[in-house]
């Protein structure tokens, strides 16, 4: 881990919060086509050895890679293990949670295991949490990334994304790089890795493909730190279903949101983010703020 370089945020304890802080705020309902799509995307690359130089092409094409199968049914178990371990409070550690806003008032009587069924969010826990780290760490992956990004991959964010059955919120679309002090330019991928099936039902990722070639958009406070929903490219949407080892890589640029889990099933990912060893941060949110928009001072994901 690139503990130099890591964002840290507020330490908030794994047991229930006592005040605002520990939960997201309410937002309002997504306008309701916003997630309308004309396909479900089906491709994808059936694990490591089938990845080609084409399909790596495409990547940069399209601004997405979906590799079936990159995580092993044991190596699925382990990272459920870790994550479960850690909505508990089971893992010490600095790490942070973020809690459903329809979760205030009903942590406490709820034991530990139930937790994950009211988080929505969880970072900075690679340091704490051995098997998720070395999920972070997947060989396979890497040499991926390492391709994509053109230098060796320094992972400089690590979250796990949660859609608790019936009250997962919507992530609006967004571009990833709208939260990164990093200069103009630098290649930064994202890998989404599903723990659960993700379907459209309950709140699988949805893309707009070669968005990501468009450059920085504007983003606004919205219900969240967005693409403004009158801006997004509905027309061109794609949802992308995936099962439990598939892994999501995809371009910092690439226009992707999901929509809200109302399904009683789980949806349960880890997130990591990479940039090249050879990139810092910069000093300041200044020209992140120029591209992206005033209102992403002090902004998290």
């Amino acid at each position: 881990m690139d503990e130099a370089n890591v964002k840290t945020l507020p330490y908030l304890a794994t047991t229930a919060p006592t005040d605002a802080e520990g939960y997201e705020p309410a937002i309002a309902d997504a306008p309701a086509h916003l997630y309308d799509h004309d396909e479900v995307f089906e491709g994808g690359v059936s694990g490591f050895a089938a990845l080609s130089s084409a399909e790596l092409d495409r990547f940069r094409e399209q601004g997405f890679l979906m590799l079936r199968q990159a995580l092993s049914a044991a190596e699925v178990k382990d990272a459920l293990a870790g994550l479960e371990a850690l909505c508990a409070g089971h893992v010490p550690g600095d790490h942070f949670v973020r809690y459903e806003a329809s979760a205030r008032g009903r942590l406490d009587p709820l034991e530990p295991e139930r937790r994950q069924d009211n988080i929505r969010k969880l970072s900075d826990f690679v340091a704490f949490e051995p098997r998720l780290r070395a999920v972070s760490r997947h060989a396979g992956n890497m040499a991926v990334l390492h391709e994509m990004i053109g230098d060796e991959p320094r992972m400089f964010q690590d979250m796990a994304l949660l859609k608790p059955p019936r009250i997962g919120r919507e992530k609006p679309w967004h571009q990833d790089c709208a939260y990164f002090d990093l200069p103009e330019g630098t290649r930064v991928v994202g890998i989404w890795l599903a723990l659960d099936e993700a379907v459209v039902e309950n709140g699988c990722m949805h893309v707009i493909p070669g968005s990501h070639r468009e450059g920085p958009v504007v983003h606004f406070q919205r219900r969240d730190w967005q693409i403004c929903d009158t801006d997004v490219q509905t027309g061109r949407c794609l949802a992308l279903p995936m099962q439990p080892g598939d892994c999501l890589f995809f371009d910092g640029l690439l226009h992707h949101g999901t929509p809200p889990s109302h399904s009683p099933l789980r949806r349960r990912a880890l997130q990591f983010h990479y940039r090249p060893a050879s990139v810092d941060f910069l000093p300041d949110d200044e020209e992140r703020l120029r591209l992206f928009g005033e209102g992403g001072k002090d902004v998290s994901c």
